[in-house]
């Protein structure tokens, strides 16, 4: 009905006298179409909407959801920003990287991560070869450069960083950058990479402040400098992809965003997240079930969870009656 909508209206505008007209109509209509349909993907961003999402699904990550809602929040409502958003997420497996690109698309896009405005990229299954580099490389800029063209807003997600080869990621710095890349201004993209990488520093300082009697929420990113333990870490680290990356000289990555390792009372808020999403009637008893029957580190202590919330459904089913 929309599209009738536009071609009626430009079909009685123009008052097709004549098949140079019809055709002057017929490009109107389809260029007024596109445009359309591209920009009704996006919703009109509220920052209490991902506010709500991440106090509601995102659990024991206090950092990234206060770095993650004042960034994304201030980069969605600028009219004129400078530079496209960059943001680095690192941790152990299951603490919510992956999660939170979920919530950030839902709270960008109609469609959520099914929009064919998000882009995701997993180094071993997109870049497997190292000897193929320069093909990738080419391949990269073109997706990026083409992608952004047509549409601004577009996102990309790049998994597994530390996987991805040094000379691939740098490939990335023009497009991260302040300036036009042949033409094409980037400043309205967001890239979001996901990374294990620093997992062991950002685990130990939270097993640091939990044997010091400190409370977890007073970690935050100036805390002992972890931020800046995170991106000097990842630069120097020889089995990670980041390292000596042009895009961590240049400082193009706006926030290095660390996700804590998850407490068992973390990992029982997924359980009953996931009883929910299931079906399943919430059943306090059969949470506690399942979240002993997950490993946990240190030894002695066991204190946070190995896997995080990565297998909490799995579990979930196999326990279920």
């Amino acid at each position: 009905m929309k599209v009738q909508r536009i071609l009626t209206a430009l079909l009685l505008v123009c008052n097709i006298t004549s098949s140079l007209c019809f055709l002057e109509v017929f490009t109107d209509a389809a260029s007024a179409v596109f445009t359309f349909f591209e920009q009704d993907d996006l919703l009109v961003f509220d920052p209490k909407r991902l506010e709500e999402d991440l106090n509601d699904f995102l659990f024991g990550q206090h950092i990234a959801s206060n770095v993650v809602l004042k960034s994304v929040s201030s980069f969605m409502t600028d009219s004129k920003p400078n530079k496209p958003l960059v943001l680095s997420f690192h941790g152990s497996t299951g603490t919510g990287k992956n999660h939170v690109t979920k919530i950030l698309a839902r709270n960008i896009y109609k469609t959520g991560e099914e929009s064919k405005h998000v882009h995701i990229y997993n180094s071993e299954y997109h870049f497997p070869q190292r000897t193929e580099i320069d093909l990738y490389s080419a391949q990269l800029k073109q997706w990026i450069h083409g992608n952004v063209s047509s549409f601004p807003r577009s996102m990309f997600i790049f998994d597994e960083m530390e996987e991805m080869q040094s000379e691939l990621i740098d490939v990335l710095k023009p497009f991260l950058d302040y300036s036009l890349v042949d033409g094409v201004s980037f400043r309205n993209a967001i890239f979001i990479f996901l990374s294990n990488a620093a997992g062991k520093i950002i685990s130990d300082m939270a097993l640091d402040f939990w044997r010091g009697g400190k409370n977890r929420e007073d970690l935050w990113m100036n805390s002992k400098q972890l931020e800046t333990k995170i991106s000097t870490n990842v630069y120097n680290d020889p089995n990670c992809g980041f390292l000596h990356s042009s895009i961590i000289d240049h400082h193009l990555i706006d926030h290095f965003i660390p996700f804590l390792p998850l407490e068992l009372k973390h990992v029982r808020q997924c359980v009953l997240a996931e009883m929910k999403h299931l079906n399943i009637k919430t059943n306090y008893d059969l949470a506690d079930e399942v979240v002993k029957d997950m490993p946990f580190f240190p030894d002695e202590e066991r204190i946070f969870a190995v896997k995080g919330c990565k297998s909490a459904r799995q579990k979930l089913v196999l326990l279920a009656d």
